[in-house]
């Protein structure tokens, strides 16, 4: 089965959220839902040098969506299996058959799962399927300015940017195998990090 998979790059997303706006905008997605988010992530303290104090501080930003992980969790503990991988591995949800009982959103270990009130079913990101039939990117990728975000197949990805995701604020992968690629920014720490911090939790 093929594997598609995003691509991001921490170490040059300036956190604008124009790829979670563009994802707002493509699916016409309704209050409180947002299948794309940014974190912020940041932490650490001071150090005394001497006389001087000097500064050891990490922040940087992490654009998250579904990941189409390659041993999806939600996909198991759905009990209606209202959630399906196509033939290119994208994770969808068959909304006839959900009942919006939330199993999914408990077990992601993403997030990536919202509740839509107005529908009363599960909802997420897509990867933009239908975009990808007609040839073209996901709306995340073609509208970020810094140009942080790629797609393609999993394999292709990682030959090209190097393998690699467990970076704090993501769970480690061994949970779902996620279909991610991320280059760390220079301040990114190790998943399960305790030193860092998301400081906009009221926004993801």
């Amino acid at each position: 089965m093929k594997q598609l998979a995003f691509y991001f790059d921490s170490s040059s997303c300036s956190g604008c959220k124009t790829c979670q706006v563009a994802c707002k905008d493509k699916h016409n997605s309704p209050l409180g839902v947002r299948w794309r988010r940014v974190y912020e992530v940041c932490g650490g303290d001071w150090i005394k040098q001497g006389e001087a104090w000097t500064h050891n501080i990490s922040a940087y930003h992490v654009s998250m969506a579904c990941n189409h992980c390659k041993d999806p969790v939600c996909m198991h503990s759905c009990p209606n299996k209202a959630i399906v991988k196509d033939g290119q591995g994208i994770v969808l949800i068959n909304y006839d058959r959900c009942m919006g009982c939330k199993y999914c959103e408990w077990t992601c270990p993403y997030g990536a799962l919202q509740f839509d009130n107005e529908q009363k079913v599960m909802t997420k990101c897509t990867l933009c399927a239908d975009y990808i039939e007609e040839g073209k990117p996901p709306a995340c990728v073609s509208a970020c300015p810094m140009r942080v975000l790629d797609f393609g197949l999993l394999e292709d990805l990682e030959l090209k940017y190097g393998a690699g995701n467990e970076y704090f604020p993501l769970p480690e992968n061994r949970f779902t195998n996620p279909a991610l690629v991320v280059k760390p920014h220079r301040d990114s720490r190790k998943s399960g990090n305790r030193d860092l911090k998301i400081a906009n939790k009221e926004e993801v």
